[in-house]
């Protein structure tokens, strides 16, 4: 009995953490998207939004540091205009967006 909880104990931990990882994709992703398309809106209509999601992904997934900023960056972007988030986070996102 007690092997058998410790095998159900373990699998639902590896379980858990293959959950929180596919999550923190999703979220990486609609982040990039997010920041991406709020500098074409605000910069740059003709902005290729789809190099900067890849680029902005790949970053991320390479770098954990770089993931922070990414949801620091989106957090502070969100809910404000265009010239508040610029005031308010350019230098904060300047790294996520080239």
């Amino acid at each position: 009995m007690r092997k058998l909880l410790s095998s159900l104990s373990l699998a639902f931990s590896v379980a858990a953490l293959s959950l929180s990882g596919g999550c923190g994709k999703i979220d990486n992703a609609i982040d990039c998207h997010s920041i991406c398309s709020r500098y074409q809106t605000c910069f740059d209509s003709h902005y290729d939004v789809g190099a900067c999601e890849g680029r902005c992904k790949n970053s991320s997934a390479a770098d954990g540091n770089f993931q922070r900023k990414v949801d620091e960056c989106n957090a502070c972007i969100t809910d404000r205009d265009c010239s508040a988030a610029t005031f308010n986070c350019g230098a904060g996102c300047s790294s996520v967006i080239p």
